[in-house]
């Protein structure tokens, strides 16, 4: 992996260590850079997993990725900085019939500093949640900005919970500690998600990137701008979504 080029796509100009800071301001600098994304679904394009794939896609087309390309490349990343990761299988949560996805719905990351005992759990994944690794031996709330997180022990594993804006609480997902094998272990995940009417990404376009006061997300025809906590939605009409996706995330889908 070239690092360099790594550190650029994602606006970072400090030398990386295996430290805390390090890991913190590489994931908000991911957050920013690098949209969460399922765009190649609708357009027929295979997802694939290995790293020369996730490489070319995110680093030399500049665009994003849903869970399994985004945090699968940034573990690599963070692997070759010095840290210790391990890949977890997630299951995101379904409150209308109170139910969690398939197994490897979602790819979650726990990262560990070189001779610290601390446990991190870190996403660049999900879209609108966490934007600062979460103390996975903590099960306090965990502030960030105007929202809150926290981990609570659930079966064997723990549920991650958000805190909006508006007060109330949102459970987000549910993931285990067993050490995973990527991307052996989440192919068939993948391609579900890739083909199946079930999966929420064959029926839906979805784009989404932090900014600094706030999020922009691209759902289907709806342009969606969150800044500090307040939310504005405008419709897109189909002429001007080519504009859309490069004024606001950067993409291009012809390069």
């Amino acid at each position: 992996m070239d690092i360099n080029a790594y550190l650029a796509r994602i606006a970072y100009t400090q030398a990386p260590k295996a430290n805390l800071p390090t890991l913190k301001d590489l994931q908000l600098a991911h957050l920013k850079a690098v949209p969460f994304e399922n765009l190649d679904i609708a357009l027929k394009r295979p997802i694939k997993l290995d790293q020369q794939s996730l490489w070319d896609k995110i680093i030399i087309h500049k665009r994003g990725g849903f869970c399994y390309e985004v945090n699968g490349l940034f573990a690599n990343l963070l692997e070759q900085i010095g840290f210790d990761v391990t890949y977890l299988n997630a299951r995101d949560y379904h409150e209308e019939d109170d139910t969690f996805g398939i197994d490897f719905d979602h790819l979650v990351l726990m990262v560990k500093i070189p001779n610290q005992a601390a446990r991190w759990l870190v996403d660049v994944g999900w879209g609108d949640t966490f934007t600062q690794p979460l103390n996975l031996d903590s099960t306090t709330e965990q502030p960030q900005g105007l929202r809150s997180y926290w981990l609570e022990p659930f079966r064997n594993g723990y549920q991650l919970w958000q805190k909006n804006y508006d007060g109330t609480h949102e459970r987000q997902y549910f993931f285990d500690l067993l050490p995973r094998k990527f991307p052996a272990e989440y192919l068939d995940a993948c391609q579900y998600h890739q083909t199946s009417a079930q999966s929420i990404f064959t029926s839906n376009q979805i784009v989404s990137l932090l900014l600094s006061d706030g999020r922009v997300s691209l759902d289907n025809n709806r342009l969606i701008l969150t800044k500090n906590g307040e939310r504005q939605e405008t419709k897109v009409l189909p002429e001007d979504r080519v504009k859309i996706l490069m004024e606001y995330f950067n993409i291009n889908l012809n390069p």
